[in-house]
């Protein structure tokens, strides 16, 4: 992926450094967002690094930067308030389209949500906002200054502590503060909202986020990140953010329909039941494409790996478990059985064969290799509901029915041609 550094000026003649996240090549710039971080941090906090860069591997282009006196942007961090950090994001926002595109989604995180919320009103181009762990309202920050509010009184100015960090507020920024202290312009916002909040933000109250919601006119959703915390620190949470995020905005960004306006070559013409996979920036990374759908696929960290998708055996697995839900459901539905709902875990590992005696037959005992190990796939299936004993045996019995199971168990013909520079087959092999 290219990282294009963006600098430009502010309401105040300040010069603020932006970082812009594109998509790798082969993959086509389908939207532009604008990232908007949390209070005091930066644009190279982890969070909102990698939830540019898993946006940006999926077609959305995402410009993140560092509010007036923070990080690389100039200016000093105690003449701002929020009011300045809304202007912020106008200029940046003013700036991306005057260099690229308009933003058409702002992403917040924690008074970044808030500032996005506000700012979303001067920019039309908007059509999704994004709050991660966000205060419905910048005055939920006042309780960082009660120890110091008589020395503002006092003097004009104070300095706090944010984290592990000391900056130096001045009472105008106490002062802005009560100039927005309700939420009533998120019930005039007219974009389509995702929220995103853990129940365990320990600095943010999940309480906000119902705040947030119950103000907010219809299309809004809301995402529990379970435990995550408030600076989403665990890379698990962020890149869920990022998968789930692309989701929702698939509908309300119209990505599908963008990606088909977007030319010629930047995807392959795809058959009916054909599956093309292409190379992509790094070592492994790899476009997956059918006629109507497309992800990535890639191999973790620890193999080399930028983690972007599932590895090749992740995805092996998926389908497997997948048909074997959808073979399970239909069968219940079929008979009617009080099927409540169904989960299915598939793993996959090589084993000595002597370790399989109970679940291997004579066929995968006599196929271990010369070290004497085999594939084994164990898949372990949750069925919930007012079911029988016999009707749950039957279930089991029925889930070894499944199309992908049976192709895996029948030993497929596995035939690999060459394309020729015409794109007609070549010489192949038959295995």
């Amino acid at each position: 992926m290219a990282r294009i550094k963006l600098e430009f000026q502010n309401t105040q003649g300040h010069t603020l450094s932006g970082l812009l996240e594109t998509p790798p090549p082969g993959v086509p710039t389908l939207r532009h967002a604008l990232f908007a971080h949390c209070f005091t941090c930066g644009k190279d906090i982890a969070a909102a690094t990698r939830i540019s860069r898993a946006l940006a591997a999926r077609g959305i282009a995402v410009l993140r930067f560092d509010f007036t006196g923070l990080g690389n942007s100039d200016g000093d961090f105690a003449n701002t308030s929020f009011t300045s950090n809304v202007q912020d994001l106008v200029a940046a926002a003013n700036a991306l389209a005057a260099e690229h595109a308009a933003p058409a989604m702002l992403i917040g995180h924690s008074l970044g949500g808030a500032a996005v919320l506000a700012a979303a009103h001067e920019l039309p181009s908007v059509e999704a906002v994004v709050t991660i762990a966000a205060p419905a309202t910048p005055k939920h920050v006042e309780h960082l200054f009660s120890g110091v509010r008589g020395e503002m009184e006092a003097s004009g100015e104070a300095e706090v502590t944010v984290g592990r960090r000391r900056f130096r507020i001045k009472r105008q920024f106490l002062d802005d503060l009560e100039q927005h202290a309700d939420a009533e312009h998120i019930k005039r916002l007219k974009r389509a909202l995702l929220i995103f909040h853990s129940p365990a933000d320990e600095i943010v109250n999940i309480s906000e986020a119902a705040r947030i919601y119950q103000a907010a006119k219809h299309p809004k959703s809301f995402i529990s990140l379970c435990e995550a915390d408030h600076l989403l620190t665990n890379r698990e949470d962020s890149e869920y953010v990022a998968e789930t995020l692309v989701a929702w905005a698939s509908r309300y960004l119209g990505l599908r329909q963008h990606a088909a306006e977007a030319g010629p070559g930047t995807t392959p013409e795809v058959a009916a039941g054909e599956v093309v996979v292409t190379e992509r920036e790094g070592r492994f990374l790899r476009g997956l494409y059918t006629q109507h759908h497309q992800l990535l696929a890639d191999e973790p960290r620890a193999a080399g790996g930028t983690d972007l998708g599932p590895s090749p055996y992740d995805l092996l697995l998926m389908a497997l478990g997948a048909c074997t839900s959808m073979t399970i459901r239909m069968y219940a539905d079929h008979k009617g059985l009080p099927l409540d709902d169904v989960e299915v875990r598939v793993s996959h590992a090589r084993i000595h064969v002597d370790d399989c005696e109970a679940d291997c037959g004579d066929a995968v005992r006599a196929g271990a290799d010369q070290q004497g190990r085999i594939e084994r796939i164990e898949r372990r299936i949750d069925l919930t509901g007012d079911l029988t004993e016999a009707q749950r045996a039957r279930l089991l019995a029925i889930a070894d029915r499944c199309p992908v199971h049976r192709t895996l168990e029948g030993q497929p013909a596995m035939v690999s041609r060459l394309v020729g520079q015409d794109g007609a087959p070549g010489a192949g092999a038959d295995g």
